[in-house]
Parts: C-alpha cells; structure tokens; sequence
C-alpha cells in the first residue's frame, strides 16, 4: 500500500496542480464540516461500496481520515475486494496535514 505523509502529498499536490488525485475523505459530515483538505471528496466510510461503484479504480486516489486509520481500512477493502489499484492513503490523516502543512486548519 503506498502512503504519503502530509507532506508529501502537499508537493505532490503541487506538482501534479493540473492534474490532480481524487481526493476522498472517509470520514464523517461533523468532521469534514469542521476541517478537510481543500479539494476533497466527503464520502463517509460506510458509503464506500456504493461509491466505489462510480469511481475509476485504476485512478490515482488519496483517501483521508483524521489519523489514518480508517482510510487504511478503506484502502485494504478497496484493493482486496474491487481491485483497486491507485490508492494512496494520507498517513497521519487530516491530524498530521494541520500539524505539517496547515497549521492554521482547525484540529479535533
């Protein structure tokens, strides 16, 4: 499984402006609704099957979550069960983007 820290996705962000991952945000409206990754795709955790459906598997796909546990899980059923192959999962979660890259993103 390919993971980048914060940081990293933040220059692959950079570098790749024109064209983007998707970005998918596992976690739930509450926590999306106090801070995300500007971009991201809100599509809760429990939604992933039925979503997964209109997404393109071989697309590049950064899954995020609050520390990275979650979009793990999302990642390993997303491989094993749909043959998923561009996931990239945010280690840290959304936690280590407002430690290392926006220290001004509200924290929970």
């Amino acid at each position: 499984m390919r993971q980048f820290t914060a940081t990293e996705l933040k220059a692959h962000l950079d570098q790749n402006a024109d064209n983007p991952p998707l970005l998918v945000d596992v976690r739930e409206p509450w926590e999306f609704d106090i801070c995300h990754i500007a971009g991201s795709r809100l599509v809760p955790m429990r939604q992933i099957p039925k979503a997964a459906e209109e997404m393109d598997p071989q697309q590049e796909t950064v899954v995020i979550c609050h520390h990275g546990i979650r979009s793990f899980q999302v990642i390993r059923f997303l491989e094993s069960e749909l043959d998923f192959t561009g996931l990239i999962n945010l280690a840290g979660g959304v936690a280590a983007w407002a430690r290392e890259v926006d220290p001004g993103m509200p924290v929970y």
